[in-house]
């Protein structure tokens, strides 16, 4: 049927005969990937639902219960079905993180949800509905909550949920998420101008004080480049950007997801390479400097950038 005319959408279950979900799910993705997936089951197995997200699901449902959560899936399907693609988090097609965060507390979910913007991750933990607690690049509760949904893309993972957990987030799932949409209208409203003197100018200039660091840069387009302890910085931008290009899509051949970070190592010095918040940052390290040392200064550095 899928070959033989257009559909927007396919609701598949699990457990099916002579070709499970599963197999549904990764066939269809690869030979329509124009088509909605919502899988719709009665399996409760968090390895299933972290299977279907990673192969590219908008949507997983238990089979609702009550009339309440026939309602509430009948309005998520007609949501999904008036939205056209964008970006989003990898795993979730054309979904921001506030989608997947209702969606498990709708379903009310038991979860740890794992996201990650670069080398930064943070940590969303949701309680039979409620989200109760989070960390990120060093804050946490919902000081943490705020930091993640400031991302706009990334990658994210279900794990099993942690009841152990202790609550620091009190707040309602929905007030939770209009204080953060709240937090975040206020930070753009008072960003910097672009005729301020650039904040980033400022944060290479202090990361370049980091012992170990040599040189900084970071290319946000091809005209916007900073940079410290760089002599001929053109070059090198050009460079950056292409060697990210070309491991991205070499990432995208092999299918091993979202790159995370380029490091190289040379006789005279090493260098680690990322993308973060539409900035593709470059750090040079001398040549001794041990791998371990490296990562973990790396790390912060970005932590710091996200900042």
């Amino acid at each position: 049927m899928l070959d033989a005319e257009p559909f927007n959408m396919l609701i598949v279950d699990l457990n099916m005969p002579k070709m499970d979900g599963l197999q549904v799910l990764s066939i269809v993705r690869r030979k329509h990937p124009h088509v909605r997936l919502v899988v719709l089951t009665g399996v409760r197995d968090e390895q299933f639902r972290t299977r279907a997200y990673a192969m590219g699901v908008d949507q997983y449902w238990i089979k609702p219960e009550s009339d309440q959560e026939v309602g509430l899936f009948m309005e998520s399907i007609e949501s999904l079905l008036s939205r056209e693609e964008q970006g989003g988090f990898r795993g979730v097609q054309s979904k921001s993180l506030v989608d997947i965060i209702q969606l498990e507390c709708l379903s009310q979910a038991s979860c740890l949800l794992k996201t990650s913007n670069g080398l930064i991750e943070g940590k969303i933990w949701i309680n039979h509905g409620e989200v109760t607690d989070a960390e990120a690049a060093g804050l946490v509760a919902e000081a943490a909550f705020q930091r993640i949904l400031a991302w706009k893309t990334g990658s994210f993972e279900i794990l099993p949920a942690d009841e152990t957990r202790e609550r620091t987030i009190m707040d309602s799932y929905q007030g939770l998420l209009l204080n953060s949409a709240q937090a975040l209208d206020e930070a753009t409203a008072q960003a910097p101008s672009p005729e301020a003197t650039s904040q980033a100018t400022f944060a290479l200039a202090d990361i370049s004080q980091w012992p170990g660091v040599e040189f900084a840069m970071a290319v946000r387009g091809r005209k916007a480049r900073d940079y410290y302890g760089i002599e001929n910085p053109g070059p090198v931008g050009q460079w950056l950007e292409e060697t990210l290009k070309n491991f991205q899509e070499l990432g995208d051949y092999l299918q091993v997801g979202q790159l995370q970070e380029v490091v190289g190592s040379g006789p005279k010095r090493k260098i680690a390479m990322a993308t973060l918040s539409g900035s593709q940052i470059c750090i040079g390290f001398p040549a001794n400097v041990p791998p371990e040392q490296l990562r973990d200064t790396f790390k912060k550095i970005l932590e710091k950038w996200a900042c």
